[in-house]
């Protein structure tokens, strides 16, 4: 059983998806240096954009819990785990990723791809 509820997570992969599928939206595939702070300026050219906002609303008003494991379903759909290592991606996924998961999220570009995939690893879908 996750902490989150699949239909929120189906929620937020619909704003990811809108949000990415923007003509102006240009978030590169691998930082140009090793700092996490490339999501942040990145991003910081969108902060006006409605979608943007409703996205970072949405994340940041879920409790920590629920972060958590937005994160760790991210992880494992991106194959960083499997879905026997799941308790261990929730472990991983309380550090310091979640002082800035909303923009952690949003900046990586197949995100959405990684959460639907992560739920289906649930035997959940979006549809």
């Amino acid at each position: 059983m996750l902490a989150i509820s699949p239909e929120i997570v189906c929620n937020i992969i619909d704003k990811l998806h809108e949000f990415h599928a923007k003509e102006e939206v240009v978030i590169p595939e691998v930082p140009d240096s090793p700092s996490d702070d490339w999501a942040l300026q990145v991003l910081a050219d969108h902060a006006d954009d409605l979608t943007y906002q409703e996205l970072i609303q949405l994340i940041s008003d879920l409790e920590p819990d629920q972060q958590q494991t937005l994160v760790a379903l991210m992880w494992l759909g991106r194959g960083d785990y499997t879905i026997q290592e799941w308790r261990t991606a929730l472990s991983d996924a309380n550090s310091d990723i979640l002082n800035h998961i909303e923009t952690h999220l949003i900046a990586i570009p197949f995100a959405a791809d990684y959460l639907l995939d992560g739920l289906k690893q649930h035997n959940y879908s979006c549809e």
